[in-house]
């Protein structure tokens, strides 16, 4: 009875994330100068967002392409602004990729600030604050987790006071449970173990550290706020329309071919594109030569051919470039 009462108090909107973005251009013509001669400004543009943009025949649009939200927004910002500019050439798109990298920044802790404040959570650390932000830009079977995160967090507040237990910690325990997958990419283990740990480092208490990592029945739930947490989180996650479980498996296997290539020695940055058909390794050129690139090319291929299940095959690109900078003066 409380369970359906919580539910039917909190009756919240669902929307579904896609994986693409569509950017209006102003002529056919702007399309020519995004490619750059020789393709040199597109390859710069992918090299340095790590998304895919896809210039084909359909008049009056560019589409950017990426698993990860975070890199298609900073993606999309970045190409509306340069057509915007229009100065494209590879030095003004490193300029405002990383103008748009430092904004997109702010808008997560600002987005963490006011979710806090939307599940009635005070007093959360700057870290946390920023991880839950970036939960806007995650989903789990299509569903947005900092809006499961607050759902969660009001559903679990509600049965708590229905029971006349401390609502406010009730809450605070919804509200963080999931926020291991802000930094499962960044840290091993599963994202209840990564939450906890993440919890504890930054002076939560013991009921909230315990939700996070309980709140998928991993541990012997100690606490009753644990329980009530596993409840909303089901419920949450259960609505109708609420998850589509194919575009989870997908962003899955794309993190896991990511997660496989960073592990190798040099290896700066790396982008599974083209959904998992190709993997863009950029190395330390001070750490690996021409020679050893090819050898890690082929090493890399060999490793996902043993470590991973995909359709068809996976292009390993691996990028060494060298900069020398000087100043006039």
């Amino acid at each position: 009875e409380i369970i359906g009462m919580a539910v039917q108090r909190y009756a919240s909107a669902h929307t579904s994330e896609i994986t693409v973005s569509s950017i209006d251009i102003p002529s056919d013509e702007m399309k020519g100068r995004i490619i750059g001669r020789e393709g040199r400004n597109i390859r710069t543009f992918e090299k340095l967002t790590g998304v895919d943009v896809i210039v084909d025949d359909t008049p009056g649009v560019v589409i950017i392409s990426s698993f990860d939200s975070v890199r298609r927004e900073i993606g999309k910002m970045a190409m509306q602004r340069l057509i915007q500019d229009g100065r494209i050439h590879p030095t003004r798109i490193e300029e405002i990729v990383t103008e748009c990298q430092k904004e997109i920044d702010e808008r997560i802790m600002r987005l963490g600030q006011e979710a806090a404040q939307e599940a009635g959570v005070p007093g959360l650390h700057e870290k946390l604050i920023q991880l839950m932000g970036r939960l806007n830009f995650r989903v789990s079977y299509s569903q947005n987790v900092l809006r499961h995160s607050i759902e969660v967090a009001h559903l679990t507040g509600m049965m708590a006071e229905q029971l006349g237990l401390d609502g406010d910690l009730a809450r605070r325990c919804g509200f963080t449970h999931d926020i291991g997958k802000a930094a499962d990419h960044e840290m091993e283990g599963g994202h209840p173990a990564i939450g906890a740990d993440l919890l504890k480092r930054y002076s939560e208490g013991e009921e909230v550290v315990h939700s996070a990592a309980g709140h998928h029945d991993d541990i012997r739930p100690d606490y009753i706020y644990t329980v009530l947490v596993a409840a909303a989180d089901a419920i949450s996650a259960a609505r109708p329309g609420a998850r589509r479980e194919t575009l989870e498996k997908y962003a899955k296997r794309l993190e896991e071919l990511e997660g496989l290539v960073c592990g190798f020695p040099g290896v700066e940055q790396c982008y599974a594109v083209q959904a998992g058909r190709e993997v863009r390794v950029i190395v330390d050129p001070r750490d690996v030569n021409d020679r050893e690139a090819a050898a890690l090319a082929r090493e890399i291929a060999k490793a996902v051919e043993e470590n991973l299940t995909y359709p068809g095959e996976v292009k390993v690109a691996v990028m060494r470039e060298t900069r020398s900078v000087e100043y006039a003066r």
